[in-house]
């Protein structure tokens, strides 16, 4: 039997970085699925921004992440209130996530929102098949962006199909609609 060679020695941490267009190229090959954040600022008025950095961390107790932006007016706000929405859109979101992805004077303004039922956080509910209101955790800054953790303290979801982003453009879940889940006495579920 023949033996494999040895692993390469970890490389020199002295090498020149990736280019950051490169490195957005890598990512921007990556699907993933489209959600806006949306907190309020000092002043009460929504804040939100389009994020595609979200991941879930622990069902025990349920965790969400997100990347911000650190010299963003959204994790200004959010950093304030100490709460967030992560508002996952369906496929008839692609404008709500143009508009929050760029720079808008009032984003809220062109988009359709309420209040969630749990923390009354900003709800996208005609764009999104489902919300996840949190509260802010731990803030971790590394480099231009900070990591958000938030304890999810209440879930709305509705059926729906899923918006995707990857290489510079939109697209529908493949595998058609996501239902809504089954109601269960003893989680803080409300459905739409």
């Amino acid at each position: 039997m023949a033996s494999l060679p040895p692993p390469p020695s970890a490389p020199d941490t002295a090498t020149r970085p990736v280019p950051a267009d490169a490195f957005r190229s890598l990512m921007g090959a990556f699907p993933t699925g489209v959600a806006v954040i949306t907190t309020y600022g000092t002043d009460d008025r929504p804040r939100g921004l389009t994020c595609s950095s979200l991941a879930s961390v622990t069902t025990a107790p349920p965790t969400l992440s997100v990347w911000l932006t650190t010299r963003g007016e959204t994790l200004q706000a959010l950093r304030a209130y100490g709460a967030f929405a992560v508002n996952l859109l369906h496929e008839r979101g692609q404008r709500a996530a143009e508009v929050f992805a760029h720079p808008v004077a009032d984003r809220f303004a062109q988009v359709g929102w309420r209040r969630a039922p749990d923390a009354g956080l900003p709800w996208l509910a005609d764009d999104a098949l489902a919300v996840a209101e949190c509260r802010v955790t731990q803030l971790v800054e590394v480099s231009d962006h900070t990591l958000v953790l938030g304890s999810v303290t209440g879930v709305t979801q509705e059926a729906g199909t899923p918006l995707l982003y990857g290489a510079r453009r939109f697209a529908s879940w493949p595998g058609g609609g996501v239902p809504a889940p089954p109601l269960a006495l003893d989680t803080p579920l409300t459905s739409c």
